[in-house]
Order: C-alpha cells, then sequence, then structure tokens
C-alpha cells in the first residue's frame, strides 16, 4: 500500500507517464517500402480511424459513467472491427486502470490519487498485456509513415498508462522511464500537428509534477536524466486539454480538478466547480459525487459534504458490479469519519 503522505506521486508517476532518453533519441522512423500494407492503404485506414475515433467516444462516455465493464465491451467493438489499430487496445487499458483505481484506491480525497488497498489486483497483467499491443500497433503505423502524428499521440498515450500502473505500484524508477518515454512521444506527436489537444493532458501532468515533487525529481534526473517541467505550463496544458481534447477531456478535467486541490494549489473552490462539471455531464458515477462531498467539507460546508456522502452511499447500496461495491465502500468509510459510533447499513 503506497502511504497517504504521498499523494499525488501518482499523477507525477503516471504522468512521468505523464519517454525515449530525449526527444532525439526517440526511435528512428524507417522509411515504408511500397508494398508495405499500411504504405497502401493510407486513405483507408485514415478513414477507419475516424470511426473508431467516434465508437471511442461512446465507450469513453460509457466509462466517465462509472461503467468500465461496458466501456470495454465497446472498446472490444472497435479491437474486433479495426484489429490493427492501437485504438481499442489503449482504450481497454485505460478503462482497465479506471477499475483498478475505482476498486482498490483511496477515492474520497480529492488531492489523494495513488493510495491504493493492495499491492497488486488481478488485472495487472491484462493492462500490461493491453499496453504492449497499443504500443507495438501504433509503432508499425508510425514506422510505415501512417497518420504519423495520431499514431505517436496513441503510443504515448500508451506509455502514459503503463506509467500509472507502475505508479499505482508505487515503483518509482519505471513510472519516471514511462513518463519520459511518453512525454518524448507526445512532443514529436504535437511538433508534427499541434492540434492533437489529447496530447496536452499527459504533457501537462508531466510538466506540473516534475516541477512540484522536487525531492523525487532530483532522484530521477540523476538516474535517468528526466527533463525537467514548469508548474504554470502544465497546469494551461491540462486546461487545454480539458477544453479542447478529443477523447481525453474528461480525463484532463479529473486531472485539472485534482491538481486545484492540492495542499500547494487550495483552489477548491475551482476543484470543486471542475468536479461539478463532471457529477453534471456523467450523474451515474458515485465517484464525482463523493470527492465534491469532501470539497464541500474542506470548504467547511460539513452539511452539504455529509449530504453528498450519503447520496453516493444510498445510490450504490445492493449494487452487484465490483466498482459499485468498491464505491459503497468508500462512502461508508467517508461517513465514519464524520460518526465513528454510527452504525451503517
Amino acid at each position: 500500500m503506497t502511504h497517504p503522505s504521498r499523494p499525488y506521486k501518482m499523477l507525477f508517476l503516471a504522468a512521468l507517464v505523464a519517454v525515449a532518453e530525449s526527444a532525439a533519441q526517440a526511435r528512428p522512423a524507417r522509411p515504408a517500402p511500397s508494398g508495405h500494407p499500411a504504405f497502401q492503404q493510407g486513405a483507408s485506414i485514415d478513414a477507419q480511424d475516424k470511426e473508431d475515433r467516434e465508437m471511442a467516444r461512446e465507450g469513453i462516455a460509457l466509462l466517465m459513467n462509472g461503467d468500465p465493464d461496458a466501456a470495454i465491451e465497446s472498446f472490444h467493438q472497435i479491437q474486433r472491427a479495426d484489429p490493427q489499430s492501437p485504438l481499442g487496445y489503449l482504450f481497454e487499458a485505460d478503462a482497465t486502470w479506471w477499475k483498478i483505481y475505482l476498486t482498490t484506491g483511496n477515492l474520497v480525497d480529492p488531492d489523494v490519487f495513488d493510495v491504493t488497498r493492495s499491492s497488486t489486483s488481478p488485472y495487472d497483467a491484462h493492462l500490461e498485456d493491453l499496453v504492449n499491443v497499443a504500443i507495438r500497433n501504433a509503432a508499425r503505423r508510425v514506422d510505415a509513415h501512417q497518420d504519423e502524428a495520431r499514431n505517436l499521440l496513441y503510443e504515448g498515450m500508451a506509455y502514459g498508462l503503463r506509467g500509472r500502473l507502475y505508479g499505482l505500484r508505487d515503483s518509482d524508477l519505471p513510472t519516471a522511464r514511462a513518463g519520459k518515454r511518453m512525454r518524448a512521444l507526445l512532443l514529436k506527436a504535437v511538433g508534427q500537428d499541434p492540434n492533437l489537444n489529447d496530447a496536452y493532458l499527459g504533457l501537462g501532468i508531466y510538466n506540473y509534477f516534475v516541477d512540484t515533487l522536487p525531492t523525487i525529481v532530483k532522484l530521477l534526473k540523476f538516474l535517468i536524466a528526466l527533463p525537467g517541467g514548469d508548474r504554470e505550463t502544465g497546469l494551461e496544458q491540462l486546461q487545454r486539454a480539458s477544453e479542447h481534447g478529443e477523447l481525453m477531456r474528461d480525463e484532463a478535467t479529473f486531472y485539472l480538478a485534482k491538481d486545484f486541490s492540492r495542499p500547494n494549489e487550495r483552489q477548491y473552490a475551482k476543484s470543486l466547480e471542475l468536479f461539478h462539471e463532471l457529477a453534471h455531464n456523467y450523474p451515474k458515477n458515485m465517484l464525482w459525487i463523493l470527492v465534491e462531498g469532501s470539497l464541500e467539507i474542506r470548504l467547511g460546508h460539513q452539511a452539504q459534504g455529509e449530504a453528498l456522502y450519503r447520496r453516493a452511499f444510498t445510490s450504490t447500496a445492493g449494487m452487484n458490479s465490483e466498482v459499485e461495491k468498491a464505491i459503497h465502500a468508500e462512502a461508508r468509510r467517508a461517513l465514519s469519519r464524520l460518526h465513528p459510533n454510527e452504525k451503517l447499513d
């Protein structure tokens, strides 16, 4: 179990997710032979990727609404329709990460992201397998010069998810390496296409946490020449992804809200506003309600916070899914903090 005195290391580590030893050391692209299938099918692959992204948005909506299992089924459809694409595997990995986080993480405290109740989960190996497929498929298309910028984005996002998993497991060095690789790939992607706003999620997390975790960063800079970051730039990049992202807009909103709730920011009202936006857009996800409750309490609104905790507790009572059971247990713990002697059924 990671220690609660290290809130947000995961986000640094997830962004440390969120990349080659430097952008210059990123894998050199090899020219595709004229007979390469991706070279021959460029236009059709671009069209299919557009369809895949439309399908992915449907799955992402299910995920943000608190149903990772339904989201995974949606991402399976992309895999069946386009098995050579990284996209279906990438977002199944994302949904799997959320499932791990929702069933093992500290879901209540808004400024805590990496505290888990277990050192592993039954889903870890599958997430790693999915990340490997996403990286491999994206790299093949990059090497074939097929929609290179977008596939650099997908490859970078996959390394980001690898870093998120390592971050949950409190593995600093592997997380940092994944994050460094992610950063280089995303920089290369936006260098080719600055309008790939989803890339600014990973870049923003990286910049913010490298600049705000100096003790960890100092060691990692020495060990793996970790590039520096910038807090203000990181917040601006997260804001950009939150407002303009195509696929990662809601996750960027989540990370930005988490940043505003950190002790060094203490912008609780801004954080609450963003979580309220998520709760409005995805009303079935009781995670947003739990965190809203915690922020209300931090703002001195005890009655409002407790009411939100009870709403999450009541809404998930008797539910059968693993995620809903976990959220119900977290709501119970939150209420028990306020009323240690109350019997909650």
